[in-house]
Parts: C-alpha cells; sequence; structure tokens
C-alpha cells in the first residue's frame, strides 16, 4: 500500500518540481533582461521564485548551466514572436518587419525602457570570456537572421526587393543595428533610437526594390 501511495506522488512531485523549474527560467528571462548575468545575485532568483536555494542546484546545477537555460527559454519565446509576425500573411513582407520593430519598442515604452534585450545584454557581458555562452548567444541571433531572411526572401517573391539584393547580409545587417538601438534606447529612455533604425532599414529596403540598381 506505502509502494503504491509513493508511485502515486511521483507525477503530483514532477509536475511541481518541474512548475518551480520554469517559474525560475520565466524570472530568469525578465530579471537578465533588466539586470544582466552579474547583477543578478542566485538569492534574488531564488527569492522571487519562493524555492529554497539549495533547489537551485537541484534544478539547474549552477549559475552558469542556468543561464544557458535562460538564454534557450529566451529563443523559444522570441522565435515565436517573430514567426507570428513575420509570418503574417495579411501584411506584405516588408510592413511585417516594420510591425516587429514596432511592436518590440512598444514593449521597451511599456516598461519604461528598463527592459532590452536578454540576447544584448548577456552578450556584452559574458560573450568574451566563456565559449559555451558565446555560443549559445550566437545561435540564437543566427536564428533570428534566418527569420529575417525567410522574410526579405517573401519580399523577393512578391516583388518589393529585388531579386540580386543581399539577403543575408541584409538580415546581419538589421540585427546588430536593432541591438545596437536597443542600447540606445536604454540609455536615452526613448524610443528614438529604435524609430531611428526602423526609418533607415525600411528605406534601404524600399531603395532596393526592383526598379532600383543593387549596389556592388
Amino acid at each position: 500500500m506505502a509502494a503504491h501511495t509513493n508511485e502515486a506522488a511521483r507525477p503530483v512531485r514532477a509536475r511541481r518540481d518541474n512548475n518551480k523549474r520554469e517559474d525560475l527560467l520565466r524570472i530568469g528571462v525578465a530579471v537578465f533582461t533588466e539586470k544582466g548575468f552579474h547583477n543578478t545575485p542566485i538569492d534574488e532568483l531564488v527569492a522571487a521564485a519562493g524555492v529554497p536555494k539549495g533547489s537551485f542546484a537541484y534544478y539547474f546545477g549552477s549559475k552558469d548551466a542556468y543561464t544557458i537555460a535562460v538564454i534557450e527559454r529566451y529563443a523559444e519565446y522570441f522565435n515565436k514572436k517573430l514567426d507570428r509576425i513575420l509570418n503574417d500573411s495579411s501584411r506584405a513582407p516588408i510592413e511585417r518587419i516594420r510591425a516587429f520593430m514596432d511592436e518590440a519598442a512598444d514593449g521597451m515604452e511599456r516598461f519604461t525602457f528598463r527592459r532590452g534585450c536578454l540576447v544584448g545584454n548577456l552578450g556584452q557581458e559574458l560573450a568574451a570570456l566563456d565559449e559555451n555562452f558565446r555560443q549559445a548567444l550566437l545561435a540564437t541571433v543566427q536564428g533570428w537572421q534566418r527569420r529575417i531572411a525567410h522574410c526579405l526572401e517573401a519580399a523577393q517573391t512578391a516583388g518589393e526587393l529585388a531579386p540580386d539584393a543581399d539577403i543575408e547580409g541584409l538580415a546581419r545587417l538589421f540585427w546588430y543595428a536593432w541591438e545596437g538601438a536597443v542600447l540606445g534606447a536604454k540609455l536615452e529612455k526613448s524610443r528614438a533610437p529604435l524609430d531611428s533604425v526602423r526609418e533607415a532599414f525600411i528605406g534601404q529596403l524600399r531603395a532596393l526594390g526592383p526598379g532600383r540598381a543593387v549596389a556592388a
């Protein structure tokens, strides 16, 4: 009877453990997006999740392993957001990119420019210090670049962009310009840097329309 009771309790305990782990990841995404890695002690994370400090080691082993898991979770969240906007067939492809920038700028404004991009924050802090962090962050950005590139390919198919436009180069330019604008928005506490990049990038895409020559 006792054995049967223990067996029945295991799924409940597993769900509870998984929920606490998910809480820690969710909190990590929010806090790292605002404060970064070095300014976020483990004590703050476990207190926010309402778990003992020993549970942190049980779920993740170390802060480094936790941070990799947070990066992966943030990538999953952001990929879904990008897919929702960039695959929206009700808009022309270039307008989908504009819609993403507008929504992201609105989100920063909603949090009074305290929160930026988790990948941008951690990239500045950690990419030069640890190869595992660098690879996880780079893989995330490259996934975002591929999504923008696919949207730009759709723009070519729709006749919005010249067939010989450098899709990969434009996608890379977009993300590094956008990450810089996110940092600028935090520094200025204004969406002006984001709006500037939006207008410059959309203007460049319009200039690369099929009726215009593409520079060599």
